[in-house]
């Protein structure tokens, strides 16, 4: 039985292990039998199996097999003999470095030539292994060919071998070929890439996930999703800003229009007679006695009359009978007090400071007296509960919502509406007239004066030319705008045609107010009166006007109808 010395494999003939040899390790590509190496010259594999695994190495036992042109041979079998033939030569493994390389060539019937390195001596290996009994493989260099191109295969082997560069080509083919089974390789997921180590394969993987990314960017598709997912966040910002936007100014309107719980008309007035207090402005007794006063009105419901002054309208009656004489008409309402904001109500309190001038004039007219009798003029807080009813009544459920169904104890503002559901509520014919818009040069309303005008002339139906002043039976207009409202009492009208406004502002205190009543300051007090125009550029004015006695049928209608509560609008 013979075994070949580079893969270990068993014959029984010589000829067969020629074959073998010719087939397995020349024509096909050589490899280590020992590790994973391939694709290197038969000299390159010997070198490598010599330097790479010396552990594996032992003693041959046996003789090389050798292709004679004879066909005899030296084999080393199984049991490890060694048989001897005429006409061979020995070749032993070497574990160390060679000695020496023998340049004998021998051609058989093959065409075959072996090259037999010859080794210094022949060195027994110890092994772990040693008792399996096998022996190395001998290390043989075939080539094929013609014998002069075998000759210098040889010789230039033995020239790189005994020259200076030797040891220096040897170290480095040793460290080119020196590959070990027990080398780990990893193989790339995506591309089947083999990698040394997994740090080279980690950093191989991220190119891979940063082109895809790239290229995943670069799509159209991609572009259209980021674009998507900007504007989704620019929208989400956006809306996150005007949500805050949006809360500051409902906090700025609440405290604007009394709604931020910081106490009503009560509260207000207690407050602002403390700080006068502690800034020695009042004493402590007076203190104490105000607000007894205080106390009893609230209780009674009936305003204290503190900052009420009548006989306004007279006195403008008196004054242009004798005065402004540029006026072509003057028209004047009924005779109406004038009421203004007390330390109280001061900064919220016009509306309902207007609806007591309403109230004062009603009481002087036939019409609304009798329907009014016994009803003085109500205090800030009893309008504020009057207003409440009035929604419980089933007037205006928007403005009860908006105010939560709540007045009382609270500084809010109120406007045309609540002074509708006031007169409604007490069984009196209300409209609004809203001017939505300016309808003249420089954001004026002369649609607005107009109006007023014919308001005054429905009382004068006669065919004659009106004199100079009409004193009319009719209640003063309450005009809101944003942020104030006023009473219209009268109105002049010009030579040249042009209408002026003659307004009680509730924001005029009493002291201004009364040098109306005297002749000698009349005339630079009704200049703060009169609004011309050009003193009215709010962007819209509203008009409550009261004209008549609801029954008890058409105040249930205008009950049911302030659910979707319309103005008249104009134009």
């Amino acid at each position: 039985m013979l075994t070949c010395d580079i893969c270990g494999e068993e014959v029984l003939l010589e000829e067969d292990m020629k074959t073998h040899l010719l087939l397995s390790h020349l024509e096909n590509e050589l490899h280590c039998p020992l590790c994973s190496l391939s694709g290197v010259s038969y000299e390159e594999l010997c070198f490598h199996i010599s330097n790479a695994h010396p552990e594996r190495q032992q003693t041959a036992q046996g003789a090389a097999h050798l292709i004679s042109p004879s066909g005899s041979s030296t084999a080393t079998n199984t049991g490890g003999t060694e048989r001897e033939k005429p006409q061979t030569s020995q070749s032993c493994l070497a574990r160390d470095s060679w000695d020496e390389v023998g340049d004998v060539s021998h051609t058989g019937a093959t065409g075959v030539t072996t090259d037999l390195i010859q080794p210094k001596q022949n060195k027994t290996l110890e092994s772990g292994d040693s008792s399996s009994g096998k022996t190395a493989s001998t290390k043989l260099r075939l080539t094929t060919g013609s014998p002069e191109t075998r000759q210098a295969s040889v010789r230039h082997f033995n020239e790189d071998s005994n020259g200076p560069k030797s040891q220096q080509h040897n170290k480095a083919k040793q460290k080119r070929l020196s590959l070990t089974r027990r080398e780990e390789l990893f193989t790339c997921p995506m591309c089947e890439l083999v990698c040394s180590s997994s740090v080279i394969l980690h950093e191989h993987v991220e190119l891979h996930l940063q082109e895809q990314s790239s290229a995943e960017a670069g799509s159209p598709g991609s572009d259209l999703a980021l674009a998507r997912q900007l504007q989704q966040e620019e929208e989400e910002q956006r809306r996150r800003q005007e949500e805050a936007q949006e809360e500051k100014e409902f906090k700025k309107l609440q405290r604007q229009f009394g709604l931020d719980g910081r106490g009503g008309y009560r509260r207000q007035l207690e407050s602002t007679m403390e700080r006068a207090v502690a800034k020695g402005l009042m004493a402590p007794s007076e203190f104490h006695c105000k607000r007894a006063e205080m106390m009893e009105s609230l209780a009674s419901g009936v305003d204290d009359g503190r900052t009420r002054t009548q006989g306004v309208v007279r006195a403008l009656h008196e004054y242009y009978q004798t005065e402004s004489r540029d006026c072509v008409h003057v028209w004047l309402s009924a005779d109406t007090d004038h009421y203004c904001s007390s330390a109280g109500d001061k900064g919220w309190g016009c509306g309902y400071r207007n609806f007591q001038m309403l109230i004062s004039s009603l009481q002087c007219i036939d019409v609304y007296s009798s329907f009014l009798q016994d009803k003085d003029v109500p205090s800030i807080p009893r309008v504020q509960s009057m207003i409440e009813e009035a929604w419980k009544e089933g007037l205006d459920p928007q403005g009860a919502s908006h105010f939560n169904q709540r007045l009382q104890g609270t500084r809010a503002w109120i406007g045309a509406t609540e002074m509708y559901s006031l007169l409604t509520s007490l069984g009196i014919s209300a409209r609004i007239i809203d001017f939505h818009q300016p309808t003249g040069p420089g954001s004026t309303h002369p649609r607005l004066f107009e109006w007023v005008k014919q308001y005054y002339c429905q009382s004068s139906k006669s065919s004659r030319l009106p004199p100079r002043l009409i004193q009319t039976a009719l209640p003063p207009l309450y005009l809101q705008h944003q942020g104030h409202s006023h009473s219209i009492v009268g109105l002049e009208q010009k030579k040249n045609g042009s209408l002026c406004l003659l307004v009680l502002d509730p924001g005029s205190s009493v002291s201004d107010t009364r040098k109306l009543l005297s002749r000698d300051t009349i005339s630079t007090a009704v200049r703060h009166v009169r609004k011309f125009p050009g003193s009215l550029k709010h962007k819209q004015y509203q008009v409550v006007a009261a004209h008549g006695i609801l029954s008890a049928e058409e105040k249930q209608i205008s009950i049911l109808n302030s659910r979707t509560l319309c103005a008249e609008r104009i134009p």
